[in-house]
């Protein structure tokens, strides 16, 4: 076979694909676009879910990708061996209602046979144990000998993840010879590596129900997903994806700085295994616009950032060096990814900062650490502690992993519970921080040198005018942004209110001479500064240009009306629940408020009733709003309560309503209550234990609320057929009525009918042991009429069991009753109902004189009572 690259056989792969008629599309990022169920992009077909089902329709029906992908739940096992990675590349081809399994399979074997030079008796292949097509596309059309497909289970062979779109899958393995056997027994779908799983063929043809029921798909799609560095580690005839050549050349150059060699000493085998994955995901991460921070995917950055620099530590390599390796990263993957060179600067910067801040805990870290594990073993102990753990960590800046992990290599565990409860404890008096991981939320990616402290004038002004002093885009720094671009435009002065204390940012323009830029947010770094999020509509903005920065007032006010009514609402709810209210957490933006507050318990309906009815007194009683700035002192002695989460300095500003509410607060407000307009509470719910939450609506909110309710009672009203909206309360009320007589009327009858059939199955009885054994189907009983049937078969059989089934209403009921001398000669009537339940595809059971059950398939419910008397008579023995 001839030894392709790594950049070889990606760029062959996805030509070779666009030949059978695939759309090639670049790899999506790294992070997910509207998919809150995923961290990280981790499988090829990730960022395609919403074509796969339906939600979108994709550009063609026909794709091919080479999907960077991190996977991070073996972190601790990288570089322990040479298996274990967190990025890798993923090859697929996939059709959405297109080309199916002939085509996925021959066009697989052709690609590895043909293109790759792959012999064809290295291949090997699996299939599902009922995919009896694939099956035979395999051995009759692509003509591999039958002995060399094998049949697997489920676990192994079939994709699904709860319910949905699943499917059989058919996965092709290579051969790496009998070197790689674990001996004589060896073979496909033992753990040795002498089989290498590389491709898997995915046949998306069912949709599972919530019954567990696999329904055919009329479009079935398909799915498959080839890992690069294995195949490239097979065609280049290297061990693992550490040796392949794109990723040695990475562990090279962190061989050389390090002055070691690789298969010299295994622990120095593997830091280097370690820094070479880790760099690799970092690098792909940054350029992603993923930034270290304490939170989501920033955190899961952040980690494996800190651990190579920890491994670069224990092959004794002086400094900073991370952001070098990166340079060599980006070389090998630039002909796959050409962004990365056009944004090495800025990965480089981003860990070079990350590397220097850990630089200043590292050290001071490893020494109390040691001390620390010296203190367990002298103690003859094995585990530290909780509290010693946490504050490594919240002191001196050292993540429980690398403690969990060094403590480990010293032979002793480290307390996660007792830290764990540390951290809760530290977390309930810390702020309320956003989690969404969005990159224009962390300061730390953003070094606006020629920005200062914001001064922000939005309290009394919505537009002024300043100077811009800082520009991003693109995930890095720049001095111009221009028509179609969107980035962050930073100025001395904004009166644009960014998003903190709970409140939504600002929206609005930033305009100059024939330029013009929507403000879609506002945000502030941590270092004071505000950044205004932008979508540039016309013309060119540059760091110098004098701009006019515009605020939506009508916005603003909606916001300020949802943020002045929780304070109302905080109020108000001391009043009806007591003082032992207390704000949790917030939410104010255009549409709506959240408001967290603790309590015990849920609240009844006439205490959210009175809670709304005070806030609107309230609002109707048009108290004055006043806005000052206080020392702290004495704004406690006022009175005013600090919000949930906030550190406030010497001097806070001061929110008072009337006489009614007073809180510190540095959000923006209306100057009257009566601006509210109106407040209506929406919902109330528990988040947390002792924690409620609050959703309610103001102003315009209100009036699309109760347009809302209005449509829902016209349309109840046509559906009553009530020519008197005002009436049709008692509309439903009379047509509630009439169903309700109408069902005595129908349980009357089936009551009669049931009685006239107790004959019918007394006919079919059987004497059994002495025992007398009546079963029969009695369809269009409910449970009521068929137990009533069943009391009035039992006094008439003398020491017997009577068997009913009923389907009624697409349900299938059975039902066993026994007298209690059948009881005392074994009969079980739970045993009973158990055995015939499964042959109908249910189940059910019960005590030995009363059981009941249910079944899936009506055309199996004359064989279940058939066996009645087979189950009757094996208790008897």
């Amino acid at each position: 076979m001839e030894k392709y690259g790594v950049n070889e056989i990606r760029e062959k792969f996805l030509s070779f694909f666009e030949s059978k008629g695939c759309l090639r599309l670049g790899s999506f990022s790294l992070v997910p676009k509207n998919d809150a169920s995923l961290l990280l992009i981790n499988s090829g077909m990730a960022p395609m879910k919403k074509w796969f089902t339906g939600a979108e329709v994709p550009p063609k029906k026909r794709v091919t990708t080479c999907q960077k992908c991190i996977r991070t739940p073996d972190i601790e096992c990288v570089g322990k061996t040479a298996r274990h990675g967190t990025f890798f590349e993923m090859l697929g081809n996939f059709s959405f209602g297109d080309y199916f399994k002939r085509e996925a399979i021959s066009w697989g074997w052709e690609f590895l046979t043909e293109v790759m030079g792959i012999p064809a008796d290295k291949l090997w292949i699996t299939v599902y144990e009922e995919d009896d097509e694939a099956r035979d596309i395999w051995i009759n059309e692509i003509g591999v000998s039958p002995e060399r497909v094998v049949k697997m289970g489920k676990k192994d062979n079939f994709w699904e993840h709860g319910t949905g779109p699943c499917g059989p899958c058919s996965e092709i393995h290579v051969d790496r010879g009998e070197e790689y056997s674990c001996g004589p027994d060896c073979k496909l779908g033992c753990e040795c590596d002498r089989f290498m799983e590389v491709w898997n063929l995915v046949f998306t043809q069912f949709d599972k129900d919530e019954d567990g029921n696999y329904n055919r798909l009329a479009n079935p799609n398909i799915d498959t997903g080839m890992g690069l560095e294995r195949l490239a580690a097979i065609m280049q005839g290297v061990e693992n994806l550490f040796e392949v050549d794109t990723v040695r050349n990475i562990m090279n150059h962190i061989s050389k700085i390090a002055g070691v060699e690789y298969k010299k000493d295994a622990k120095t085998d593997v830091s280097l295994r370690v820094i070479t994955d880790h760099i690799r995901s970092t690098v792909m991460m940054v350029s992603d616009g993923v930034i270290p921070s304490n939170e989501g995917r920033g955190y899961v950055l952040r980690r494996l950032l800190r651990r190579a620099a920890r491994h670069g530590k224990l092959l004794n390599v002086a400094g900073e060096f991370l952001y070098t390796v990166a340079d060599t990263v980006i070389d090998e993957s630039k002909q796959g990814y050409p962004e990365l060179a056009e944004k090495r600067e800025y990965i480089k910067k981003i860990i070079r900062i990350e590397e220097e801040r850990f630089a200043k805990t590292i050290d001071n870290g490893l020494a109390i650490l040691n001390e620390y594990i010296a203190e367990v073993k002298a103690n003859g102990e094995s585990v530290l502690s909780g509290e010693k753990s946490f504050k490594l960590n919240d002191t001196y800046g050292f993540p429980i992993d690398l403690t969990v992990e060094i403590c480990q290599e010293a032979g002793i565990t480290v307390d996660r519970d007792g830290y764990d409860k540390e951290l809760k404890i530290q977390k309930e008096t810390a702020r309320s921080a956003r989690k969404d991981g969005s990159s224009w939320e962390d300061s730390e990616s953003y070094v606006f040198e020629d920005a200062k402290e914001t001064e922000f004038a939005g309290y009394d002004s919505l537009e002024l005018d300043s100077v811009i002093c800082g520009i991003a885009k693109a995930g890095e720094i720049s001095n111009e942004i221009s028509q179609g671009e969107a980035g962050i435009i930073v100025t001395n002065q904004t009166p644009f209110y960014a998003e903190m204390g709970g409140q939504a940012g600002d929206i609005g323009v930033i305009t100059a001479d024939g330029k013009k830029a929507t403000v879609t947010d506002t945000k502030k770094n941590g270092n004071g500064i505000y950044m205004h999020i932008v979508e540039v509509e016309e013309g060119t903005f540059t760091s110098g240009d004098k701009v006019t920065l515009s605020v939506c007032k009508k916005n603003r006010m909606a916001i300020s009306r949802n943020h002045s009514a929780t304070h109302l609402l905080h109020k108000a709810l001391k009043e009806v629940l007591g003082d032992h209210v207390a704000q949790a957490g917030s939410e104010v933006n255009a549409k709506h408020l959240r408001f967290d507050f603790s309590h015990f318990e849920a609240m009844t309906k006439e205490e959210l009733a009175l809670a709304e009815a005070k806030v609107n007194d309230a609002v109707l009683s048009a108290m004055d709003i006043n806005v000052q700035e206080l020392p702290i002192e004495e704004a406690k002695k006022l009175g005013a309560e600090a919000q949930f989460g906030e550190k406030y300095g010497d001097v806070v500003r001061v929110v008072k309503m009337g006489d009614y509410s007073i809180e510190f607060c540095g959000g923006t407000h209306l100057t009257n209550t009566a601006n509210v307009g109106l407040f209506k509470l929406i919902s109330e719910s528990g988040v947390a234990a002792g924690t409620r939450r609050i959703e309610a609506v103001t102003g315009q909110g209100v009036l699309d609320y109760i347009k809302a309710k209005d449509i829902l009672i016209e349309n109840t009203a046509v559906a009553l057929k009530s020519n008197n909206i005002n009436e049709i309360d008692k509309k439903a009320e009379q047509l509630s009525g009439e169903v309700k007589e109408l069902k005595k009327k129908l349980e009357s009858l089936n009551a009669k009918m049931a009685s006239g059939k107790v004959d019918d199955v007394l006919s079919g009885k059987v004497e059994i042991g002495g025992i007398t054994v009546v079963a029969g189907r009695v369809d269009g009983l409910g449970g009521n009429d068929l137990r009533n049937l069943g009391d009035s078969l039992k006094e008439k059989i003398g020491t017997g069991i009577a068997v009913l089934a009923s389907c009624a209403d697409d349900k299938i009921a059975f039902l066993a009753t026994a007298t209690p001398d059948a009881v005392k000669m074994g009969v079980h009537a739970g045993m009973v109902i158990k055995e015939i339940t499964k042959i109908a595809g249910g189940s059910g059971g019960g005590k030995p004189d009363m059981a009941q059950g249910g079944g899936k398939d009506a055309s199996k419910i004359e064989e279940a009572l058939g066996t009645v008397c087979k189950v009757v008579e094996s208790q008897l023995k």
